[in-house]
């Protein structure tokens, strides 16, 4: 069968179609899965590209949906026919995280094969039920940027009714995180460098949105809009260079939870201010399946369903991480077959 593979040392141009084995009949406590859709994060680009080091040949995506074909003995959660989503720590089941989730050994699409293929032969673990009525391509965008959404505002943020929340960009993670607030009665503001994106966010049900091209010091722009006080969330997806705006826009005894590092992997943190808020800064990757459940759950009563920008045919890989990485995409960018 055939897979999307990355040769070393990466990068878009080492983007191939291989052939690989068929992963063959489920052993016991394993389902066989036909996967019809995954969808683009910035962990896959940084695989994709090179800037995550990964094995000569690894199949790529870390996000899966599709339709199980078979059962192994033993697997009574799921049935043929049933739609599925992968999850990115299969490892992680339930509970607080473990060392074996600091780093990305064996998520797929990194430190093992992904969903860039028509077949795959895991444990039942690594897989929960996709929503209800979801298409393959929706479901596709849970794995990582839904899940991670509803980690840092729900699961570790404990987001409550009319709380309020700052969120970083148009990405994957952050409309997903406007959705889920909004379902939830909370208010949300929203920063883009474009307008457009900006007027989608508000469609969307933004309640205030900033043009931090234009509104360099954005922290100060949040506490005007909060008449001082400050977000109680911040969904904090660039990292070094957006942080201390952060700090500045959260309140004393909020929460920021620290996601993405779009703009670099290191830098200064302005440990004074961080202390001044009294405010927890919280890394977070992903998040275990059972927090995926969980969300899956609130996506069937809330009916919130994703926004997808884009939608690519499976040959089309590589056209779509470049859309990526020209960064005009509002929402989820999928890949589907």
């Amino acid at each position: 069968m055939k897979a999307f593979t990355v040769r070393t040392p990466g990068g878009l141009d080492k983007l191939e179609i291989g052939d690989i084995a068929d992963p063959g009949a489920p052993a016991p406590g394993q389902i066989r899965v036909a996967i019809h859709a995954t969808s683009l994060n910035f962990h896959d680009f940084l695989v994709a590209s090179g800037l995550i080091p990964t094995e000569d040949g690894r199949v790529l995506m870390s996000d899966g949906a599709g339709v199980v074909e078979a059962v192994g003995a033993g697997v009574t959660e799921f049935k043929r026919g049933d739609h599925v989503v992968s999850c990115f720590f299969p490892q992680w089941h339930n509970g607080a995280a473990f060392p074996a989730v600091s780093n990305f050994a064996l998520t797929p699409g990194d430190g093992v094969d992904g969903f860039a293929l028509p077949y795959v032969t895991r444990d039942a673990n690594a897989f929960t039920h996709a929503p209800q009525g979801w298409s393959h391509t929706e479901a596709a965008t849970i794995t990582t940027a839904g899940l991670t959404a509803w980690r840092g505002l729900v699961v570790d943020g404990k987001l409550k009714a009319g709380d309020s929340v700052l969120v970083l960009g148009t990405g994957g993670v952050s409309i997903s995180a406007l959705q889920i607030a909004k379902a939830m009665g909370a208010s949300v503001i929203v920063t883009s460098s474009s307008d457009d994106k900006l007027e989608h966010a508000r469609a969307l049900g933004a309640d205030a949105t900033i043009n931090y091209r234009e509104q360099e010091n954005w922290g100060d722009k949040v506490l005007e809009l909060t008449d001082g006080r400050g977000v109680d969330h911040v969904i904090e997806v660039g990292g070094p260079g957006t942080l201390a705006q952060s700090i500045t826009a959260v309140r004393v005894g909020g929460h920021i939870a620290l996601i993405g590092v779009l703009t670099g992997r290191a830098g200064e943190v302005p440990t004074a201010a961080l202390m001044a808020k009294q405010a927890r800064l919280q890394g977070l990757i992903v998040g275990s399946r059972r927090n995926q459940q969980d969300y899956v759950e609130a996506l069937n009563q809330t009916g919130i369903r994703p926004i997808i920008d884009s939608t690519f045919d499976f040959e089309q890989l590589p056209e779509a991480f470049h859309l990526q990485e020209r960064g005009g995409h509002f929402g989820k960018i999928c890949v589907e077959w």
